[in-house]
């Protein structure tokens, strides 16, 4: 018995820390968008000794987000459960790849166990934040589309609103991978990251746009200088054809506007990725399974 589950992948632009002491209530504040382009999950169980296997891309990984993910829908229960991951997109650039592989495999044993949604997005929010290697990102896949965090955490706590926009969404990557621990544990980081975030989320709320939530990220990303040279080069080049930024985060950028143009222009940066936004969230694209007690 088996179910498949997709996730989107997510782009953050802009982002302040909020932490407290229950996890369900922590996370960030901010905005960004749901990609076309995630990570798919086929997860099969059967009874056992509450063993977890995991594949990602047909290599066996510890993957401990998802694998906390995972244990945490299990629960108590004697079964023995391998995890098959495939990812559209690369991990530690920004591209919500944690988020997506935990949720879609917690979203699709949730199902085989006959279990809420609500429980994979819980077990996947606290993976995430348990691990540090994101604070928004499940809660923005909760909702899908073009997202602005107003409230941290995952609702009800948080509260997330969406910006009508349909833009066609060019991402690239022009350097090595960036964990979100890192920049995360880092205390002066943090602390300029949050001063600059707090500004772009009140300027957020008062014109909650495509063009401002564009116009906040490059601000965010040149005012927290965590930009790497090569990405701020790729990002002017993209900005000949449409509003561009530096992913949160991730030595990547996104960018909407001519997509066409603007994948030609940043293919002498890095490779690059086609997308859309996904309104859909996650979801179950293939069972045949019943339900296990």
């Amino acid at each position: 018995m088996k179910v498949t589950a997709f996730c989107p992948g997510h782009v953050t632009g802009f982002f302040q820390i909020c932490e407290h002491k229950e996890s369900l209530r922590s996370g960030s504040r901010g905005a960004g968008l749901c990609l076309s382009l995630g990570a798919e999950s086929t997860v099969d169980a059967e009874e056992g000794n509450g063993d977890i296997l995991i594949f990602l891309d047909g290599k066996e990984e510890r993957a401990q987000v998802t694998r906390s993910a995972v244990a945490k829908v299990l629960g108590e229960r004697k079964l023995d459960v391998t995890v098959r991951t495939n990812m559209d997109l690369p991990v530690s650039q920004g591209f919500g790849m944690s988020a997506a592989g935990s949720l879609s495999a917690a979203h699709a044993l949730s199902e085989l166990l006959d279990m809420p949604f609500k429980i994979a997005l819980r077990a996947a929010h606290e993976a995430e934040i348990e691990s540090r290697t994101g604070l928004g990102d499940v809660a923005a896949l909760s909702r899908g589309g073009i997202t602005f965090r107003r409230v941290e955490g995952l609702p009800p706590y948080g509260r997330i609103d969406r910006v009508n926009a349909e833009p066609d969404v060019t991402l690239c990557v022009v350097g090595d991978p960036l964990k979100t621990s890192d920049v995360l544990g880092d205390a002066q980081k943090r602390l300029v990251a949050n001063r600059v975030g707090k500004e772009c989320v009140e300027k957020m709320a008062i014109a909650p746009t495509l063009a401002n939530l564009m116009r906040l990220s490059r601000e965010f990303m040149k005012r927290t200088g965590l930009a790497t040279k090569e990405v701020e080069a790729a990002v002017i080049a993209a900005e000949d054809f449409g509003p561009a930024s530096m992913t949160m985060l991730g030595n990547s950028l996104f960018a909407v506007g001519n997509a066409r143009e603007q994948e030609r222009v940043l293919s002498s940066h890095g490779k690059t990725f086609k997308a859309k936004v996904d309104w859909r969230g996650p979801r179950i694209t293939e069972s045949t399974a019943w339900a296990l007690d």
